[in-house]
This record gives C-alpha cells, sequence and structure tokens, in this order.
C-alpha cells in the first residue's frame, strides 16, 4: 500500500475516519465552504480505492466507502516516515529540534519528560 497521501487525499481519509463510513455526498457534506465538487471527491476516492486506503459496497446505483487502514496506523506510518525523511531516523533528533523552538514552553517540555519516564518504567516493568 502507498502511504503518501496528498492533502485532499488526507482531507478527504480525514472526514471518512470521522463519519466510519458513507457516500461521496455524506463525505462533500462534511466539508467546510467552499464546498468540493462531487465529482472531484468521487475521483479522490477512486485513487484511495486504488491505493489500498478505502473499500467500498455498492448501494442501489451508489457505493458506501469506508476506510480500510485505521487512523492510527497511518499517523504512526507518516510519523515514521517524516522522522526518517527529515530527522536523519531519530525521535532524538526531532525532540530535540523541537525542544530548542522559542514556542515550546517549559510546562510542554516538563510534560515530556514525565511522559519518557513513564514509558521508561512501563518497558522496564
Amino acid at each position: 500500500m502507498e502511504l503518501n497521501l496528498t492533502k485532499a487525499e488526507e482531507k478527504a481519509m480525514k472526514i471518512l475516519w470521522r463519519i466510519k463510513r458513507g457516500l461521496i455526498r455524506d463525505v462533500v457534506n462534511e466539508y467546510d465552504e467552499p464546498k468540493p465538487a462531487y465529482t472531484t471527491v468521487a475521483t479522490i476516492f477512486k485513487i484511495l480505492e486504488k491505493k489500498g486506503f478505502v473499500g467500498r459496497t455498492a448501494i442501489a446505483n451508489t457505493h458506501e466507502y469506508y476506510p480500510l487502514i485505521e487512523k492510527s496506523a497511518y499517523t504512526s506510518d507518516y510519523m515514521k516516515s517524516f522522522v526518517k525523511s527529515y530527522f536523519s531516523n531519530s525521535f532524538k533528533r526531532m525532540v530535540s529540534e523541537f525542544s530548542s523552538n522559542e514556542d515550546f514552553s517549559t510546562e510542554e517540555m516538563e510534560e515530556l519528560v514525565e511522559h519518557f519516564k513513564s514509558q521508561i518504567e512501563a518497558k522496564n516493568q
């Protein structure tokens, strides 16, 4: 399965993950204004089906679409690819880069330290 989604494909998937199942018109209705054309969303879903992200069930003269990949699985794979591409496959480098950012608060850093401490304790048990 190809894991790279365009912004348009990702937007459609986020809507489908949220509504679980739906017809093209159901998905179009979930978009903010200005809503994309029905045919545009239908084309996106054909591509998503080809990529293995969605399945469909025939209902009368239309199709109901549903996700074939969980949002959490996509997010995990996306983040691993992001870290590999931009941080030489090092989560440490990524965290270091973001923690050096002036927008990163002391409170957020302390929360991360606590998170990592609890993860270490869980792995040591």
